[in-house]
């Protein structure tokens, strides 16, 4: 079976090393330019979601071409000539460097920027990023023909380079964006990619003086026998790779809607990914695949238990740790499956070349086809259950007659009770999901009743708590899951009361008490006793005619301060916002108070852009609210982008409120630089009053006389913004978020 018999008696580690660095430093370099390219785009296109998802899908395509290209180089040629081959592609690569948009760079403003973006990249990284990309599959075909005594199962490389990307995707966002601005950051870029390319030379040298027992023969023989790799074989490979990076995305998607969008957080799952590849693909899978595969069916039971049927029970972080870790054993029984099916080094490029499409199937998947198909993150609950039929067992065995009663039961239970008796069952239905829960341990080595009764009790409960939260309307977009709920108050007489909430993920946007009397009072973060309220009451006398701008529209409670000689342009990226916003069955600020309000829907940065110099008196940007914070809004350049819009005196407010983020110091250091007057307010209500919240402002000038009314009026506690000395000014060129978390 071994092709090297003769020839594997090299024992030099240092050809272990120099293939190990070669496959290190190329995915280092792969983790690094996603999003140092990404940064290098975001003030030119915005921070729309689909800017980032089209990078994505770049990325994922350009690694599947590489990982073709790997694979008909190894397989149609000799080992000199695909030497001489790639030689030649990495010669013509040299003229992307260094890192930069081409010149001229102009995003069409009239239709839509995919195709663009697309080409765009293609020029300024098209050729080193395929480069980088055909490194993993082909470097350890050469390793596999360089006569080493482990040649005959280089796999175990993949470990280096998955490593590789760990290390990567920690150090960018705590080490490299922290101290190294954008410039400096593609040079460096471009120094490593040089270092790679002599790596490379490296190896394609060891390649060459090997000795070699065939030449184009052994490529004819591994043609010929890739038709004894059958299709079932194959298409398990592809989903066993699918899933878990499917599942991968569902999950980040999960976390940042229905937990917590703490910033950053994306990195956990993703480095859970990469280090099950370094585990799987190590010497040590065999004895730890068995393991996983058993322990995973112990913990999915209090993972169904309290993560869905009842998540109300914990806190977040303790609700995160639980989906982190079912991920976690989910993708090692996926990832080990696929280990332990690895094939001969015949087949190599062919086994990558099928994990890299699938995984631009998953990314396409749930990038493009989910956020189209469903109304909130259901592709995660259904990747989990397609992980539980990927696990090893008896495929053709039916559900215990014990269980499917029980279970039909509960289901008709459901399916009869309205909205209202409902909770009277509520209870008793939660702990036969439970006890159901457990019984589903009995199916754990039969995948498909184990993920079928799994799916069934996920899907119910899924529908019961969606039941019972009273949400009028729920829908998806690239820009996340918006949902409008009804809730109940209790009102200043202590009679309930209902009222609407604006959710975008776990973040309330806006709320309206529904009472004709009351709808037109501006609620939450925009409240009259608040910030804002105090704005406008104290320049109540001078801002008759006022050209105001808001950025960020939620449920559309500032316009309720607008008045008839006034002049409103509303700034929102979301159309299903606006949509909602504009719906009376919803909310009815904007059908009440902004009759003449202009609507601009596109990133505020881009819009703001094509507005006259010196339009506007106040500009609010309340952009900020959610946890996901769009920093290209913060920079020096974007705060001068404002100012140029603004009148000599006109005042610039901020919503500052966020529960992980001290946005306050960015703005602070910025209006140091910019010797800009500024002022803070982080109000807390003096006394309960309903749907009132503490809610963090600041408010920026170029003339300290500008804001001078407000810090001596006595409506709030209005201080000059703290200094900071510790960060640098965030630019367009350097951001750290690190820096700023609470």
């Amino acid at each position: 079976m071994n092709h090297h018999s003769e020839a594997t008696t090299d024992r030099n580690l240092s050809l272990i090393f120099l293939f190990a660095a070669t496959l290190f430093t190329s995915a280092s370099l792969m983790f690094v330019l996603q999003p140092l390219f990404g940064k290098i785009l975001l003030p030119l296109l915005g921070g729309s979601p689909a800017v980032w998802n089209t990078c994505m899908v770049f990325y994922q395509s350009i690694l599947f071409l590489g990982y073709l290209y790997a694979h008909y180089l190894s397989t149609r040629y000799s080992q000199h000539r695909q030497i001489q081959i790639h030689t030649a592609l990495i010669l013509i690569s040299f003229l992307a460097l260094p890192l930069a948009l081409p010149e001229n760079t102009v995003p069409p403003t009239d239709s839509n920027p995919t195709f663009w973006l697309f080409w765009t990249l293609f020029l300024a990284i098209g050729l080193p990023f395929f480069v980088v990309s055909t490194t993993a599959p082909l470097i350890q075909k050469w390793f596999a023909n360089v006569g080493h005594h482990t040649s005959h199962d280089p796999y175990y490389l993949y470990a280096a380079s998955n490593t590789g990307s760990l290390i990567a995707l920690l150090s960018y966002p705590f080490l490299l964006e922290p101290n190294i601005g954008l410039a400096n950051q593609k040079s460096y870029w471009s120094i490593g990619y040089l270092l790679l390319c002599l790596l490379i030379a490296g190896c394609a040298f060891a390649l060459w003086k090997s000795r070699q027992t065939t030449g184009q023969q052994e490529n004819v023989d591994a043609v010929n026998d890739e038709n004894n790799l059958s299709l079932a074989t194959q298409l398990h490979w592809l989903a066993l790779a699918f899933v878990p990076s499917s599942l991968l995305l569902g999950l980040t998607n999960f976390i940042s809607t229905d937990i917590a969008s703490v910033p950053l957080l994306w990195i956990i799952p993703l480095t859970l990914y990469l280090l099950s590849f370094v585990i799987v693909f190590s010497k040590w899978n065999d004895k730890i695949h068995p393991l996983m595969v058993k322990l995973q069916p112990i913990f999915l039971l209090p993972f169904i238990a309290y993560a869905f049927i009842n998540p109300a029970d914990l806190p977040y972080w303790a609700y995160l740790i639980l989906h982190l870790i079912a991920f976690f054993f989910a993708v090692m029984v996926c990832h080990g499956e696929l280990a332990k099916l690895r094939p001969h080094t015949r087949h190599l490029t062919t086994f990558y070349l099928i994990m890299s499409f699938a995984g631009m199937l998953g990314g396409m998947f749930n990038t493009f086809v989910a956020p189209f198909v469903f109304n909130a993150v259901y592709e995660y609950p259904i990747m989990i259950i397609a992980a539980l039929l990927l696990r090893p067992g008896r495929m053709n065995s039916p559900l215990p007659q014990i269980i499917a009663p029980a279970l039909l039961v509960i289901i008709g239970i459901v399916a009869h009770a309205t909205v209202d008796n409902l909770l009277q069952y509520f209870d008793t239905i939660v702990i036969s999901l439970i006890g159901l829960t457990l019984l589903t341990y009995l199916l754990r080595a039969r995948p498909v009743g184990f993920a079928l009764m799994t799916g069934a009790i996920i899907f119910l409960a899924l529908g019961l708590h969606g039941l019972s939260s009273h949400t009028l309307y729920q829908e998806r977009t690239f820009f996340g899951v918006l949902a409008v709920r009804e809730a109940v108050l209790t009102d200043e007489q202590g009679k309930p009361e209902s009222y609407h909430e604006l959710f975008h993920g776990t973040t309330k946007h806006g709320a309206q008490r529904l009472a004709a009397n009351l709808s037109q009072i501006p609620l939450t973060y925009y409240s009259r006793p608040g910030p804002m309220g105090q704005l406008f009451k104290e320049y109540d006398n001078n801002d008759q005619a006022w050209n105001i701008g808001v950025v960020g529209l939620g449920a559309g409670a500032l316009a309720c301060y607008a008045k008839d000689q006034q002049s409103w342009t509303l700034y929102e990226i979301d159309p299903l916002v606006v949509d909602i916003a504009s719906n009376p069955a919803y909310f009815s600020y904007l059908s009440q108070c902004a009759h003449h309000a202009v609507m601009r829907v596109g990133d505020a940065r881009l819009s703001l852009e094509k507005e006259p110099d010196q339009h506007f008196d106040l500009l609010v940007m309340d952009a900020f609210s959610s946890d996901s914070v769009p920093t290209h809004l913060l920079t020096k350049e974007a705060l001068e982008l404002y100012f140029k819009k603004l009148k000599p005196n006109g005042i610039l407010a901020f919503h500052m409120t966020n529960r992980h983020l001290s946005l306050k110091k960015v703005l602070s250091i910025n209006a140091e630089a910019l010797h800009l007057a500024s002022l803070i307010q982080e109000f807390k209500p003096q006394q309960d009053i309903p749907l009132v919240v503490a809610t963090d402002w600041v408010v920026m000038a170029k003339h300290a006389e500008t804001l001078e009314p407000l810090r001596l009026s006595r409506l709030g506690n209005w201080q000059k913004m703290p200094l900071y000395f510790d960060m640098k000014p965030w630019t367009d060129d350097f951001t750290n978020i690190v820096s700023i978390w609470k």
